[in-house]
């Protein structure tokens, strides 16, 4: 695997790739792979918890919904706060991006056995908290790595590619949950020993494989030199990713919630719930590379856009419960994976593209922020919904909600360009 040489500086002209032959897509870069093979690895053993969270909450604690929206709320929203810092850290002295996205990734690995003491609710949202702030400092440097080593051209590809290898072990984590529960009924606690050990894993990968520093490549754009970490939401095109990315998070139903929607209209045991996000892994794998190089051809917003209308679907499906059993969950579940290979990449490769390099890591991550606030206040809502009116009242709000946050979005975005044109081509 080409890995780029870290001891180059930031400054240094880039090496001339060895020409493709015609008709064949670019090469990914190696520090694309590296970042993959972090992530993969990292998703094992986040996804082996995702997956018996829920039910481990629910019933092994006895959570109540609106206990358990809280908690989800703090699961995706607990990143929020810091992801800003996180990209504002790794923009700092010309490229910070591996070092603090190591500290986010060790962070995170070291919440996991954190899980094997926690037995109360608090203590519970507590650890959960800690692991997503230390997802939110890696998130917005990861992303700006990738869009660094990558040409904009190329970049819909570039993040299809990380994302595919990311939900490999989305695929990965739930099985192996499922297999320990199926040797050990009830064996939550041997669950989160396992995913403790893959999660060191993933950061010794990273120390070792991923370079430190990247090469630049010049793009045309505003001079950063005039732009504070802040002000970057002056820049239009980033203004507008940002406010839709906020939206649309208001109305994006976790999948906690969705996972346990599904469960209670399968009536599956606990046992089989770790297998539903195998489901929408297996379609986002499938679909994320072919849908990112789709996105760098039609536009990465238009792209995004329309995922949250294959949400719509899944969300109507649930609601309206045309058929029940297998059909219904694959429906469900194809349409959830659709909807992620669709927007998951293609918000960073589009937010990329209105942001000079210097600022890269402090754009992405306002834009993570704002979806991520949305989401966070989104499960609190869904939690408060269903202790009150129950889930099918809470899923037909949030159905009409993403409905009118995607008209909103359409209209917002516009024609826009999703990457800077070059200047041989204005």
């Amino acid at each position: 695997m080409y890995l780029a040489d870290s001891r180059r500086t930031s400054t240094a002209a880039p090496a001339a790739a060895p020409a493709d032959r015609p008709g064949r897509p670019a090469r990914i870069a190696g520090t694309v792979l590296a970042l993959g093979t972090v992530s993969l690895i990292t998703d094992i053993s986040s996804e082996m918890v995702t997956a018996v969270l829920p039910l481990y909450l629910v019933t092994a604690l006895g959570v109540s919904p609106l206990g358990f929206g809280l908690l989800d709320g703090v699961y995706n929203g607990a990143s929020a706060a810091v992801r800003l810092l996180g990209g504002l850290l790794g923009d700092r002295g010309g490229g910070r991006h591996k070092a603090v996205a190591a500290a986010g990734y060790g962070l995170s690995a070291l919440c996991k056995p954190m899980l094997l003491l926690a037995r109360t609710t608090p203590l519970i949202g507590l650890v959960l908290a800690v692991d997503r702030v230390g997802k939110g400092l890696r998130t917005a440097p990861r992303d700006a790595m990738i869009s660094l080593a990558t040409p904009p051209e190329q970049r819909g590809r570039a993040f299809g590619v990380h994302r595919a290898m990311d939900t490999a072990g989305a695929l990965a984590g739930p099985l192996l949950a499922f297999l320990i529960l199926r040797a050990a009924p009830g064996g939550y606690h041997a669950v989160f020993t396992v995913s403790s050990c893959v999660a060191a894993l993933g950061v010794l990968v990273l120390v070792l494989l991923v370079p430190g520093r990247l090469l630049r490549r010049a793009e045309p754009g505003p001079p950063a030199a005039r732009l504070r970490p802040l002000e970057t939401l002056r820049l239009p095109g980033l203004r507008r990713i940002a406010l839709c990315a906020t939206l649309l998070g208001l109305a994006t139903v976790s999948d906690s919630f969705v996972y346990l929607l599904l469960q209670r209209r399968l009536g599956l045991s606990a046992g089989w719930f770790p297998l539903l996000p195998l489901g929408t892994a297996a379609v986002y794998l499938l679909l994320a590379v072919p849908l990112g190089a789709l996105g760098d051809k039609t536009g990465r917003r238009r792209t995004f856009v329309l995922g949250h209308a294959a949400l719509l679907g899944g969300y109507a499906l649930l609601l309206l419960r045309p058929g029940t059993g297998v059909p219904l969950a694959a429906a469900v579940l194809a349409l959830h994976g659709l909807f992620y290979a669709a927007t998951d990449g293609m918000l960073a490769a589009a937010a990329a593209g209105t942001v000079p390099e210097e600022r890269r890591g402090a754009g992405l991550a306002l834009v993570g922020t704002g979806q991520a606030a949305g989401r966070f206040a989104c499960s609190i809502a869904v939690g408060a919904l269903w202790s009150r009116w129950g889930d099918t009242t809470a899923l037909a709000v949030m159905t009409g909600a993403l409905a009118i946050a995607a008209a909103a979005a359409v209209r917002l975005l516009g024609p826009q360009p999703d990457h800077p044109v070059p200047e041989e081509a204005r």
